[in-house]
């Protein structure tokens, strides 16, 4: 295996069933798996996808690696964080994925700062926001708004 010490940031996941879930996120989004590497156990140590031209890694959940504790987003209540997916035809893409298994978290609508922007959870509790740019904001419109919304 090639060395590779480009300069990146790569979302890491961690999942109940990550074979399923790159089957999913395939479906789901179009993600091209890159590397799939399985333990003596079956479950994958690593596995890496590209999502939308971007890397995304994702693992099972071991948590004999992490004191004893679950890291799943099930086992913690939810996640903090949410990939962001921007690009054309945010409505098919947002269908593609709710077909796939998704569901809505918040509904696909256009939002003032420009963006058609709705967010779905995967069946393995990752928050994924899909947007499409449909119209130019000026920044002060939306600081405006924003303060309104107050």
């Amino acid at each position: 295996m090639a060395l590779n010490n480009t300069p990146m940031l790569v979302p890491h996941l961690v999942v109940g069933d990550a074979a399923a879930a790159l089957d999913f996120y395939a479906r789901a989004f179009g993600a091209e798996e890159m590397v799939r590497l399985p333990g003596p156990d079956g479950k994958l140590m690593h596995a890496c996808m590209r999502v939308n031209g971007s890397m995304v890694f994702l693992n099972d959940d071991f948590p004999e690696y992490n004191d004893g504790v679950s890291s799943t987003p099930a086992a913690l209540g939810g996640t903090p964080v949410t990939l962001h997916l921007h690009g054309a035809d945010v409505d098919g893409r947002f269908q593609r994925a709710l077909d796939a298994g998704a569901v809505v978290v918040n509904p696909l609508e256009d939002q003032f700062w420009g963006d058609r922007y709705g967010v779905v959870r995967d069946p393995f509790g990752h928050h994924w926001a899909l947007a499409e740019s449909v119209r130019e904001v000026d920044v002060t419109e939306i600081a405006a708004q924003m303060s309104s919304a107050e």
